[in-house]
């Protein structure tokens, strides 16, 4: 049966209303309101990573710390509260970056663009400047007026995580455990603290390499030195690859949380399978970061569009 236009614009509307109701999230949300957003985010963070490429990984680590408390709301942006938390305090890098872009959206879409979208894309853009694959990222979060450093302290795994532990916390989040797995392979950019492997390299562990753990030391002492820096990917630091799963493979994975899924468990063969198929790691990074970026965002007139990322509006 034809339609007449003007039921077919009706219908339009509709869909649109129903939308913005449920509060479901849409690739095309700035479309109309901001078409410039996502080529200005891109070109923020291009410039960044270009000149310091951890700081992809420094991006890609801050949506992740957001979306695991209270959801992807840009909370861990407001100062202090969950910035003073124990998996964040004196390690979260990259708030300028995400600053410097919320400036020029705002001379460009004034409050139209949340703090949450652009941590979003901006990790989305991290990985692919890096080399990593791309995906299209759903929008229209807005920005929470709260945070939480008890969320943050409980909901964070920790780098002495168990495999088991990190099963439990990324299911809490409705993440599975091959997205899990897949999500660790951010490691495969970025460097970790000293404090955070001290005890994998001088505690005896018994699934580590020997050379590797020699190498380790010579940067990290027994004491001292807590925020001296080590690659997570000794192979390719700067490059998103699978190389994390292979670094697995020979025991060389830098924190006990890494070398835990390749440790005569269950998920040993996950991790064979992205050490050997980049395609697939690729495709499950992609769709886990697409479910970790649903994880409770604040929509349709929820929460607020900050003008700020640091602080709630007055």
């Amino acid at each position: 049966m034809a339609m007449g236009s003007a039921s077919c614009i009706s219908l339009v509307v509709l869909v649109a209303l129903a939308t913005a109701a449920t509060g479901q999230l849409s690739s095309t949300f700035y479309d109309t309101s901001c078409p410039r957003a996502l080529a200005t985010i891109k070109s923020g963070v291009a410039a960044a990573v270009s000149s310091d490429p951890r700081m992809g990984a420094s991006l890609l680590r801050l949506h992740f710390h957001d979306c695991f408390v209270q959801g992807c709301d840009a909370s861990v942006l407001l100062s202090g509260m969950e910035q003073n938390a124990g998996p964040n305090v004196g390690s979260l890098r990259g708030f300028g970056v995400i600053d410097s872009i919320k400036t020029q959206l705002e001379s460009i879409c004034k409050q139209t663009v949340s703090c949450a979208d652009i941590l979003t894309v901006a990790a989305r853009d991290s990985v692919v400047a890096l080399g990593g694959p791309s995906w299209t990222v759903p929008l229209g979060r807005r920005d929470s007026t709260t945070a939480s450093a008890a969320l943050a302290n409980s909901d964070l795994p920790g780098p002495g995580s168990s495999r088991s532990q990190l099963e439990a916390a990324f299911l809490k989040k409705n993440l599975n455990t091959v997205d899990m797995v897949a999500l660790s392979g951010a490691h495969t950019i970025g460097k970790a603290q000293c404090s955070n492997f001290r005890t994998r390299i001088y505690g005896g562990a018994t699934n580590i390499n020997t050379a590797f753990a020699t190498s380790l030391k010579a940067n990290c002492p027994q004491s001292g030195g807590n925020g001296n820096l080590a690659n997570l990917d000794t192979t390719t630091p700067n490059t998103f690859d699978n190389a994390y799963y292979t670094n697995l493979l020979s025991q060389k994975g830098l924190l006990h949380s890494d070398q835990v899924l390749f440790n005569n468990d269950t998920t040993d063969n996950t991790v064979r399978n992205f050490a050997s198929n980049a395609a697939a790691f690729s495709s499950a990074f992609t769709t886990a970061m697409i479910k970790m970026g649903n994880i409770a965002p604040l929509t349709g007139t929820q929460g607020q569009i900050r003008l700020s990322c640091s602080k709630v509006n007055s």
